[in-house]
């Protein structure tokens, strides 16, 4: 299984930026898929996922980020807008089959990508 991320970059406060996920080697139908974020000194957090076609955040992108996901191209998105400082990270992209004490949880999902890295500046 292979998940490359791709689309970070550097941009200022307020601007938006559009992170994809290509998946290869599962059946992409059969995932939830999602995004975690690593920012420096920090531990590695939930940022997004879609589960059972629903999409859940974590509160503090709520309202600036949008998930969403291509099933014929294998390929998830994740939209984000009026951007922070403070969302500096590495994203990673996600897949698991994920239960609901678990989907906010690195346990949760068993695939993981590389990693794509975001900085904003302020």
């Amino acid at each position: 299984v292979q998940l490359q991320a791709s689309g970070g970059g550097l941009v200022q406060a307020g601007a938006f930026l559009r992170i994809s996920c290509s998946a290869s080697g599962l059946t992409f139908n059969n995932y939830d898929m999602g995004w975690f974020r690593q920012a420096p000194g920090k531990e590695r957090e939930f940022v997004a996922v879609i589960r059972r076609r629903n999409p859940y955040y974590t509160d503090s992108v709520k309202g600036r980020y949008a998930i969403s996901r291509d099933n014929a191209k294998n390929t998830l998105y994740l939209q984000m807008n009026s951007l922070r400082p403070e969302d500096t990270a590495v994203y990673y992209c996600v897949a698991g089959q994920t239960i609901l004490s678990s989907y906010q949880t690195t346990a949760g999902y068993r695939y993981w990508g590389q990693g794509t890295e975001v900085t904003v500046s302020s």
